[in-house]
């Protein structure tokens, strides 16, 4: 589960500006696992200024989503789990299912037995299936709130399939307004 929030702020530094924000797969305890070094001393703050220059082009919201999915300009592959996708459980939101022409890609099929992602070369091969010959900057991703999506614009990343999209609010967001379209089932 951790992550997910890990996963959510790579993707929040990407939007601000550094475009080299990276994670360890496997984390800290993977790198002390394997032996690599590590520098006990802390480092001094820096000084200097950051100032944040969002690209509004990773992400979508509900009125672009409403009017590309329609048009058929955007696969939407969400990262919720089957149960949660098919609108047998709902455990957090008012409403259960999914956008309907949604297809459910869970986040944790971008992992391994291991919990770390795929080799690039398996995730690779998953998602071109997925998308079927579309770009990769076709694929918008969600899941409930915005945050379990950003772990598979980063599996695509990592699977060297960029430009995919985040669509930020979500199925919370979505289903604020009633006259949005729910599906329930596959």
């Amino acid at each position: 589960a951790g992550a997910l929030p890990i996963s959510r702020l790579w993707w929040l530094l990407r939007w601000l500006g550094p475009p080299k924000a990276a994670l360890m797969d496997g984390g800290f305890q993977k790198w002390q696992r394997e032996g690599h070094p590590l520098d006990t001393n802390s480092p001094s703050p820096g000084g200097g200024d950051f100032t944040g220059r969002p690209d509004d082009s990773m992400w979508i919201d509900t009125p672009a989503v409403e009017t590309q999915h329609r048009a058929g300009s955007v696969l939407l592959l969400d990262a919720r789990a089957e149960k949660r996708f098919r609108g047998d459980v709902e455990p957090f939101d008012a409403v259960a299912g999914h956008i309907p022409g949604a297809r459910n890609r869970p986040y944790d099929d971008n992992l391994d037995v291991s919990s770390e992602f795929m080799a690039a070369g398996e995730l690779k091969g998953e998602y071109q299936a997925l998308l079927e010959g579309r770009d990769p900057r076709s694929v918008v991703h969600m899941c409930g709130s915005g945050v379990t999506a950003c772990h598979s614009v980063l599996a695509m990343e990592a699977a060297g399939l960029g430009g995919s999209r985040l669509y930020a609010g979500s199925w919370s967001e979505w289903i604020t307004d009633p006259r949005r379209p729910v599906a329930v089932g596959e």
